[in-house]
């Protein structure tokens, strides 16, 4: 089982990544959401996890992108945002969940199995 996670801090992607390999996922990163897209037009991932605020292309534009051709894998975004009218445009746009920066690992692997079995 694969998970995307698409941060521009390396330092999160790292968190994301250790996190998630202790429950057995191979994690892959991306530093910004172009790269995501290009990633994730060449692999099949469970789930994606972005963060909203990148430099390139940032998580709603790369949602948006990503939803016009994928409606099925479960996206969470990850971000300190906590503006509701962000939440509210990420939800239209095919978020699955939203998390709240900074996190704990253990509620990161409770939201994650929720949507991976």
């Amino acid at each position: 089982m694969k998970v995307l996670i698409v941060d521009d801090a390396p330092t999160v992607r790292s968190l994301v990544k250790t996190t998630l390999e202790a429950m057995g996922i191979t994690v892959l990163g991306a530093s910004n959401g172009k790269e995501a897209l290009d990633v994730v037009k060449r692999e099949a991932f469970a789930l994606i996890i972005s963060d909203i605020n990148m430099p390139v292309m940032n998580g709603l534009d790369f949602l948006k992108a990503f939803r016009s051709f994928n409606r099925r894998t479960p996206f969470l975004v990850l971000t300190t945002e906590s503006d509701p009218g962000k939440k509210e445009v990420a939800k239209r746009l095919g978020a699955t969940g939203w998390i709240v920066k900074p996190f704990r690992p253990q509620d990161l692997s409770n939201v994650v199995r929720r949507f991976v079995r």
